[in-house]
């Protein structure tokens, strides 16, 4: 019998999508524009050669028409590559992974697009009484890391959290780790999430974070995402109703809103969410499914605009890939992909939309390219049919009944 692990490299897009344009996107390419950075500069080209060998240099030049700076004359793949397009109305996180486990968002989530009082203040008012809050800060657009330094310290001294939002369909709650209390942030969060369901909006984030001065403000670990279910059953609830387990690690549990999840872990950084995946490989029965997001390349590098910390740490990555490749069972797919973009040289702090790459493989996968998916409901159905679930309502599979060997 054969298990599934799945790999979300958060945000690495490999380039506009053919309707990039109408979400202010077009000529965004995340792979593409770090890997031009590196190759510019003295450090030299990305160096990603796990990556390279499983496709994703070569996925990028199928979705771009040309490979990316600092990849050449690379040996055929050993596995199958190729790219998907987003079918969903948004390019967030929530509509990424739930249309790579077979439910496609049909209407967009809600925005507040205001850049400054950005929220009701119906919505702010009852958000103070409901939590007994001395008041909010904030209410507008921003980046995490810019409004601890600009209100952080007025935080300390009022004790009213500071809320924010973006492009995205968000309310972000920052919050100081120990003078506001972590569990009260989350309450709080809680509070919000029922009073936003008017609003339709995707994800209410606690931020949490340490620190006594603007100097040294820094978000902690403990965020906790606050998610809208998704819409309809998922990849992850047919493999539970079909008594096998679904590990989510990292914040996969908080994005599907717990459900369809028999474990969830927490680890913080990618070195502990690869080690987190590599512990529940040794663990895991057949018919499991293991999900794992890799957070940071969104939130520390790409919303950051960090180009060369986003190359670095995709190196990091391809450093432990061999690692989980070498622990990979006979009948495992391993499938590695994205939720969207967030082009560090792009204008703005905020995702783009991209496709994404599609890479899986496993020792009975037979390498091929799989071309372009029309949507990334294909990752899920082909996860299901590789775990002999029943078809899942949307998405249509890349494995070939003919190539690959029956798990």
């Amino acid at each position: 019998m054969s298990r599934v692990i799945w790999l979300v490299l958060d945000s690495l897009g490999i380039g506009a999508a053919p309707d990039a344009a109408d979400w202010g996107d077009e000529g965004a390419d995340t792979f593409g524009h770090i890997a031009a950075a590196c190759a510019a500069a003295p450090r030299g080209p990305l160096r990603l050669p796990n990556l390279s060998r499983l496709g994703l240099p070569q996925a990028h030049a199928a979705a771009q028409g040309r490979m990316a700076e600092g990849f050449a004359d690379l040996p055929l793949p050993e596995g199958l590559w190729g790219h998907a397009c987003e079918r969903a109305a948004g390019k967030d996180t929530p509509s990424g992974h739930w249309e790579t486990a077979g439910v496609i968002v049909s209407q967009p989530f809600g925005h507040f697009e205001n850049a400054a009082n950005s929220f009701p203040p119906q919505l702010l008012q009852a958000l103070i009484e409901e939590a007994g809050l001395p008041g909010v800060l904030g209410n507008c657009h921003a980046s995490g890391t810019e409004i601890l330094k600009r209100l952080g310290e007025q935080h300390l001294e009022t004790g009213c959290p500071i809320v924010y939002t973006s492009a995205d369909s968000v309310f972000q709650i920052a919050a100081h780790e120990h003078r506001f209390g972590l569990e009260r942030l989350y309450a709080v969060c809680e509070i919000a999430r029922r009073l936003l369901a008017p609003f339709n909006i995707a994800r209410v984030i606690a931020r949490p974070f340490v620190g006594g001065s603007a100097d040294d403000f820094k978000r902690t670990g403990n965020r906790r995402d606050y998610s809208l279910p998704p819409p309809a059953p998922t990849l992850l609830d047919a493999v539970v109703e079909n008594g096998n387990e679904v590990i989510a690690i990292g914040k996969i549990s908080d994005i599907f809103a717990a459900r369809g999840i028999s474990r969830s872990v927490h680890a913080h950084g990618h070195d502990a969410l690869f080690d987190a995946t590599l512990l529940a490989m040794d663990d895991a029965r057949n018919g499991s499914m293991i999900a794992t997001n890799f957070v940071d390349f969104d939130s520390v590098y790409g919303h950051r605009r960090d180009v060369f910390g986003y190359a670095r740490a995709l190196e990091a990555f391809d450093v432990r890939l061999w690692r989980l490749r070498r622990r990979l069972r006979r009948n495992d797919l391993l499938v590695l992909s994205a939720d969207h973009g967030c082009d560090p040289t792009f204008p703005g702090s905020d995702h783009t939309r991209e496709c994404i790459p599609v890479l899986a493989s496993g020792p009975t996968i037979v390498p091929r390219p799989i071309s372009r998916r029309d949507s990334f409901a294909d990752i899920g159905q082909s996860m299901a049919s590789h775990l002999g679930l029943p078809a899942l309502a949307e998405g249509h599979s890349f494995l070939s009944r003919i190539s690959e060997t029956p798990a």
